[in-house]
């Protein structure tokens, strides 16, 4: 959160992430694209994330589905959890993160579930260091990016101090094309964006 963005979107599987700066607006780019992709009806779940402000003051994070589940992701906080409980903490945010998995993993557990084959789009904003802390996250991020019926919308951070191992290993993949989205070309964008994703569902 509050790092750059990036947009990728890989032709047969993969199609993750969107650079952005802080405020650019990524996540109405998702919802944008998210729901062009749900008028001709193409088989599409996932989640965003979603400030939560109180008295006009971000106070943290939330996880939010497709179909309007909602938890925690994070929120501000200097007090620890429970005792002998690992604290996860980015900047000022302290990350829920059962929360956080009772509400992503489901939705990519179960990609490899049910033997379909049709093509299915799969929404992950964000892939970034609070969602990393999971290891099971990270587990299901690598097997959706594996499965070839599946494309992935998403959104990676732009490099920026120690590098992500699975950020980076999103950014190489020669499947996926990243898009960079900036205040100044988010509106443009959106067209490419989507016809990339077609592209990739063919």
């Amino acid at each position: 959160m509050g790092i750059d963005k990036k947009l990728s979107c890989g032709p047969s599987k993969t199609c993750g992430g969107t650079a952005t700066l802080l405020g650019v607006g990524k996540t109405t780019l998702i919802k944008k694209a998210t729901d062009a992709f749900r008028s001709p009806g193409v088989p599409i779940d996932g989640f965003y994330t979603e400030e939560v402000r109180q008295a006009g003051r971000r106070i943290g994070f939330d996880v939010v589905t497709l179909s309007g589940k909602r938890g925690i992701l994070s929120r501000i906080g200097n007090a620890s959890g429970p005792s002998g409980q690992r604290e996860y903490r980015v900047g000022q945010y302290v990350v829920d993160l059962t929360s956080f998995e009772n509400i992503a993993l489901p939705l990519l557990q179960n990609v490899n579930v049910g033997g379909s084959t049709g093509k299915r789009v799969y929404i992950i904003d964000e892939i970034g260091r609070m969602e990393l802390f999971s290891q099971s996250f990270i587990q299901a991020v690598r097997q959706t990016l594996e499965n070839a019926q599946s494309s992935i919308l998403g959104t990676i951070p732009i490099p920026k101090g120690k590098p992500l191992g699975i950020v980076e290993e999103i950014r190489n993949r020669r499947d996926v094309k990243v898009f960079t989205v900036t205040k100044e070309n988010r509106d443009r964008i959106l067209p490419e964006i989507v016809t990339t994703l077609q592209d990739c569902i063919k």
